[in-house]
């Protein structure tokens, strides 16, 4: 199945967790001393929604400081995070999960092709969108993994959906997002040093 029809077939406990691990993977750097995992209230709710409203308000408190920045990494993990519903119920979840999923590409996409204008930025779209129905083909390494990296975890998800094993495989989700941020990050960083 492709990453959209994943989406579409997910229920609320995977539209959760794969929007949450995306925003994950968008966070920009934590600021030394501070939370190192301050999405894990939202991670804890993913199994059934249990206090998810109370729980967003958590992290968005928990996430002013850090998405106060004007950059472009923070202003886009403050947009994901305030679109973020305050119902548990798989309509608004999709909607939100398919913007992560967009926003978590968007980036990969970035930094596999550091650099490109905003005159290319459409070309891009066009790009994301057809990964998105088709697959990684003729797409960068850092775009291609996040594409799998996302499916496997929607793949996860749906496949131990009620079973005994449901909570083990939220564990796994969010440990694939997990290494998911630190390729992330060493991109970033290497590219940044790179640019000194």
């Amino acid at each position: 199945m492709s990453l959209l029809e994943l989406i579409a077939a997910a229920d609320e406990r995977g539209l959760a967790a794969s929007a949450v691990a995306c925003l994950d993977r968008c966070l920009p750097q934590p600021a030394e001393g501070s939370d190192p995992d301050p999405l894990r209230p939202l991670r804890a709710g993913c199994a059934d929604g249990s206090g998810w409203p109370d729980r967003l308000a958590e992290v968005r408190a928990a996430l002013e400081e850090l998405l106060e920045a004007t950059d472009g990494t923070s202003a886009l993990s403050r947009k994901l995070l305030d679109a973020a519903p305050r119902d548990f119920s798989a309509a608004p979840l999709r909607a939100w999960a398919d913007t992560c999923s967009l926003a978590a590409l968007e980036i990969h996409c970035r930094f596999d092709a550091p650099g490109v204008d905003e005159s290319e930025s459409e070309d891009r779209t066009e790009l994301l969108n057809r990964c998105r129905t088709e697959g990684p083909e003729g797409t960068g390494p850092l775009l291609a993994g996040e594409l799998r990296r996302q499916i496997q975890i929607l793949e996860t998800l749906a496949e131990t959906t009620g079973t005994a094993g449901s909570g083990a495989a939220l564990r796994r989700v969010f440990d694939l997002s997990t290494e998911g941020r630190r390729v992330l990050r060493a991109v970033v960083s290497r590219q940044a040093r790179g640019r000194a």
